[in-house]
This record gives C-alpha cells, structure tokens and sequence, in this order.
C-alpha cells in the first residue's frame, strides 16, 4: 500500500515475440528473463499484489514457479502484435473481483529497475497529488534527428535550424523508458494510458534503463548485469 491505499502490479507477457523469440522464459544470468521483475516486485513493499497477464502456457508456468499469480488467462485476441497494450491492462483489471486504487505496469523487458524506483513512482504521485507517474531516462539529444526520404536525403526531425545549435544550449531530453508506468486506477480507466495531465517523470540513469527487445539489447542488459553483480560481490 501506499498511503493507506491499495496497489496493483501487472506484468503483461505474451508468447510469439518477434524480435528475440521466447525472451520471457530465456535465461538471463541463470533466471529466466521475467523472474527478474518478479523478484523486483516483491522487493517492493508498496505492492499488494502482482500478477500475469499471458496467453502462452509455459509463460505462465514459468511465472507461477518463480512467485507469480496468474489469476486468468489472456484472450487471444489480446495477444497478437496488433494488440493494444492499454486493452491488456483493462482486461486485467476489470477481471478481478478486488479493486485497486492504483496500477503498476511492470514490463518483463526492463530487468534492471530497482524496487526503490517503483517505490519513488508511487511516491511522487502520493505526495504530489498526481494521477500518474512514468519512468523516464535522458536521451540523446532529438534536436540532431534525421528522417530519411526514400534516395536517402536528410530531412531534420525538429527542423533545420535546430541542428545549428551547440550540444551545451540545448534542453535535456528525457524518454519513456518502459520500466514503470503508474497511475490511479480510475484515472487510467478514464485517461485510456499512463500519460496525460498531471502526469510526473520518475528519472532513471541508462544502465537501468534497458528495454530488451533485440539480441543487442540483451547482451547489453546482461554486462550491465554483470557488472552490478561483480560491484555487490567487491562490497
């Protein structure tokens, strides 16, 4: 809980993956890719209660074997690559019996976030009175952006004049990192997302920032893996 109210964890994991096939169950230093939000979620004393959304079996026993409830299983068609995400957490929680006063959305792709950067989202949301809260993480800058033409022509994201400018005079940017999203239940039933008005930004540092969707993505996320386990070993 926090503040006296109560808080929903879903982590949504669907089978077929296009990009890195059965990410979810592969072995990530020895777990399997989701065990590590799972473990992370029950680090988090805030949460309540955290479950799965999933159509595909051995994603569901997978998460049952390492403490995740699986309350129902995910309709099929909200489990194909054109399926909304928003639909998926609808569909979770207009399953449950319970209400909740507030959802986390926990994406298995995002296994190095910490239980304190949870904790922090709902944190801000509580004592600033706010809907939602969203992890984000500094980005290159966008104002050097390019689209390109089909012959390969450069056309400026943000505008000619935009890639004029020097680095140091240019406002930070920040981008979704997919590794926690917050909001008050009825707000987010209303609101139809995570962002909207009032909603605040939780900064996380890149090496707690990776959202493994390709093989790349994956090594990276497993040195940096290695490298908190190697610093926690030297203490």
């Amino acid at each position: 809980m926090i503040a006296g109210q109560s808080v929903l964890a879903v982590m949504p994991a669907r089978g077929g993956s296009k990009g890195l096939p059965g990410k979810n169950c592969r072995l990530l230093h020895g777990k399997p890719l989701l065990a590590w939000t799972i473990a992370v979620a029950r680090q988090c004393t805030a949460i309540d209660r955290l479950i799965l959304s999933s159509e595909d079996a051995t994603i569901i026993a997978t998460a049952e074997q390492w403490g995740c409830e699986v309350p129902f299983i995910r309709p099929a068609h909200l489990a194909t690559d054109s399926a909304s995400g928003i639909d998926v957490l609808r569909h979770a929680l207009q399953s449950l019996p319970q209400r909740y006063e507030w959802l986390v959305l926990l994406q298995p792709t995002s296994p190095l976030r910490l239980a304190e950067d949870i904790t922090a989202c709902l944190q801000r949301c509580q004592q600033e009175q706010a809907p939602a809260c969203v992890a984000v993480t500094p980005v290159k800058t966008p104002y050097w952006s390019y689209f390109l033409t089909e012959n390969q022509e450069l056309q400026p994201v943000m505008g000619q004049d935009a890639t004029r400018v020097g680095r140091q005079q240019l406002p930070v940017a920040y981008a979704l990192n997919g590794a926690v999203y917050v909001a008050r239940c009825d707000w987010f039933m209303q609101q139809g997302g995570f962002v909207g008005p009032g909603t605040r930004a939780h900064v996380m540092p890149p090496e707690r920032s990776v959202d493994i969707d390709t093989l790349f993505d994956w090594q990276w996320a497993e040195w940096l893996l290695q490298q908190r386990l190697t610093a926690r070993e030297s203490c």
